[in-house]
């Protein structure tokens, strides 16, 4: 088996033919704490795409950052894993992505694989099950005994379908309003959980005060630039907006309600070696158990193959276009 990794050496279009190449790479050494994973299957986000048309590729860049695989072997102070193990991560910035044949990822942020998954569902879950799990129960720091309404606004994006999936899932109390457009979409997020859906080409405002007259108590976003004037006039005093997107610089409308700002990146455990960082590993296992017990379910609605430089560039492609309903993967080896 040929160590094979693909990556961009140009910052081009994902329409470009040579958008991405494949090259061959040594095998890598794992590091203590690291697993040497044989990809099976990669999904790509929205990060992927900004990466690919703006960061520099210092030569080679390999992006990807959901991967399912098989561990091959193992750093010399691993202890959560062993050769043979199925796997999901989503990996760290800081390091090549997982669009490769064998990928290097922290023991640390690494979850079992849901038994009841293909390894291409598999891998749609890592990057989105952490980024609204630690929305939604560490910036947010919502529990089960919590009630009250969470508006999710980009709620048929993968991230945000994740966020109205586990809220329904682990927050019996909270009333989720989700947005979205159109018939299909709409009873999609209802599918997915959602007591209400508002469409947000129309009034936000109207529609949000309508079901939730006093305002609501959190707001998870992914589509927050030129939004807070509207949230500051449907969150509730002392409420708080957790977004993901690059968002807003003035923020300065919600003072007057003393309504919390939050970022969520999910990199930042990995990007600085935090002392929790096997939190990000306990709670995707903690979401495969819930997948095992039909609570959560992947939305995996494109699934292309063989991981290649020519599925890689659709894949990227039908990202961009920002319409997007669920996850893209891409599985399997020519």
């Amino acid at each position: 088996m040929s160590p094979v990794a693909i990556g961009y050496e140009n910052n081009l279009p994902a329409t470009d033919p040579n958008a991405f190449v494949a090259r061959e790479v040594e095998v890598p050494e794992p590091g203590p704490h690291d697993l040497v994973v044989e990809v099976e299957a990669v999904s790509v986000n929205p990060v992927d795409v900004k990466l690919r048309a703006a960061a520099p590729a210092d030569g080679f860049r390999v992006l990807g950052f959901d991967l399912a695989g098989v561990v091959r072997a193992v750093g010399a102070e691993v202890t959560l894993f062993a050769p043979g193990d199925e796997v999901i991560a989503a990996g760290s910035i800081a390091r090549p992505g997982s669009d490769q044949r064998l990928v290097l990822v922290d023991e640390r942020i690494t979850g079992r694989k849901p038994a009841s998954l293909s390894f291409a569902d598999a891998a749609s879950l890592p990057l989105t099950a952490i980024t609204a799990w630690e929305s939604l129960f560490d910036r947010l720091a919502l529990t089960e005994h919590d009630t009250g309404t969470l508006l999710v606004v980009g709620a048929t994006g993968g991230v945000g379908s994740a966020v109205v999936q586990l809220a329904e899932a682990l927050l019996p109390g909270v009333t989720v309003i989700a947005t979205a457009s159109g018939p299909e979409r709409s009873a999609w997020v209802r599918a997915l959980g959602a007591e209400h859906v508002v469409d947000h080409h129309d009034d936000l405002v109207a529609q949000v005060t309508a079901l939730a007259p006093e305002g609501v108590d959190a707001v998870f976003t992914a589509h927050s630039e030129g939004q807070i004037p509207s949230y500051a006039r449907i969150v509730r005093p002392f409420g708080h907006i957790v977004a993901i997107d690059d968002g807003p610089r003035d923020v300065e409308p919600l003072k007057e309600r003393s309504v919390a700002w939050h970022w969520e990146l999910m990199f930042t455990r990995a990007l600085f070696g935090t002392p929790d960082l096997g939190e990000q590993g306990a709670l995707l296992n903690r979401v495969a158990d819930l997948v095992d017990e039909g609570r959560v379910r992947p939305v995996v609605t494109t699934a292309l193959t063989p991981i290649s430089p020519e599925t890689l560039r659709e894949a990227h492609e039908l990202v961009e276009r920002g319409r997007t309903l669920g996850k893209v993967v891409v599985h399997g080896w020519a």
